[in-house]
């Protein structure tokens, strides 16, 4: 009998900031056959995601960074094709944390959840349907707490998270704001994620922007950036605005840390809320968001915009591609 061989992306070297291609290494190993208690899967999508960049970096986080030598963490879907666990058979498509890798053997219980949104694009379950749409749906409408007749501000607006919370937004009677970088970006803020008003950070002054965006100010702030972008739409809020911090992708380095966070006077001045959160707060609600975000989807309220790269040598450069904002939608590698 011929051993199966597995194809993955191993981290290579521990990066200082956004890692790059230099980082990672592809290489081929024998399959794993499962034990007892576990699961074969073989992926079909590998998800690439800011938090990525956390992972790699011996940095405090929420968890513990990547080994050298071991394969890169990420979220992916596919197919079981061996079980050694009764809650799961061969044929079922299923999402977990799988890293990078063509041929994975987890324990059951990185097995996220079975996708059963079979009438649905299989990769919309590491994008819309995973991590991204989730994070949109609490971030806006429990953190933020969107009312009918908000403006909502969202930075990188065209990305997975960006698009989906502009969208939950007008869905929700809100009058939305888009920031992203370059023509071609607001140009999907404004005609595919409808959008009311999309501002360039790049060739435009952002504040200014905004005051002629939303001259009354700005309800809610959904932040996926930090940095200059922020420090702007803060003097723009309304009082009692509502900010949610998603990401900090402005931020390229953190060693060492940038001084602060400052209290900013503009949150004192509005009686404003600022708060940090992650998908995982929410992780006994995911069926509440899935089942809703998957009925705008089938009725055409919520689109999804996917960017895929072919193949496991694609990935090492994929993090550092996705900083540099190169990627329209939701980034994705298909697997080899």
């Amino acid at each position: 009998m011929t051993t199966e061989i597995n194809r993955r992306v191993v981290l290579a070297s521990r990066p200082k900031g956004v890692p790059d291609a230099g980082h990672f290494r592809v290489e081929d190993v024998p399959m794993t056959a499962p034990a007892e208690g576990e699961v074969l899967v073989r992926t079909r999508y590998w998800s690439v995601d800011p938090a990525m960049r956390g992972w790699v970096n011996d940095a405090p986080n929420y968890l513990p960074p990547v080994e050298i030598g071991a394969v890169m963490r990420s979220f992916a879907v596919g197919e079981v094709v061996d079980s050694r666990d009764p809650a799961y058979a061969p044929g079922d498509i299923v999402t977990g944390r799988f890293g990078w890798q063509r041929l994975a053997t987890v324990e059951a219980a990185a097995i996220d959840r079975k996708v059963t949104e079979t009438d649905l694009p299989q990769s919309y379950a590491l994008g819309i349907l995973g991590l991204n749409g989730i994070t949109a749906y609490f971030g806006l409408l429990d953190v933020c707490a969107a009312r009918p007749g908000d403006i909502v501000a969202v930075s990188t607006a065209a990305g997975a998270v960006g698009s989906a919370v502009g969208q939950i937004a007008k869905l929700r009677g809100c009058r939305t704001v888009g920031i992203a970088g370059g023509p071609a970006k607001t140009a999907l803020c404004r005609d595919r994620y409808g959008y009311d008003a999309a501002i360039d950070y790049k060739s435009q002054d952002v504040a200014a922007a905004l005051s002629e965006a939303a001259p009354d100010g700005v309800d809610c702030y959904f932040d996926n950036t930090c940095g200059p972008i922020s420090d702007a739409v803060m003097t723009r809020l309304r009082r009692g605005a509502r900010i949610a911090i998603c990401g900090t992708a402005a931020i390229q380095d953190w060693d060492p840390l940038p001084i602060g966070p400052r209290v900013h006077r503009q949150l004192l001045v509005a009686r404003a809320r600022m708060q940090g959160f992650l998908a995982f707060d929410y992780a006994d609600r995911y069926d509440e968001a899935r089942a809703a975000l998957a009925d705008w989807l089938r009725y055409g309220q919520l689109v999804s915009h996917e960017h895929v790269l072919q193949g496991a040598a694609a990935a090492p450069g994929a993090i550092a591609m996705l900083y540099r904002g190169e990627n329209t939608g939701k980034l994705l590698i298909e697997v080899d």
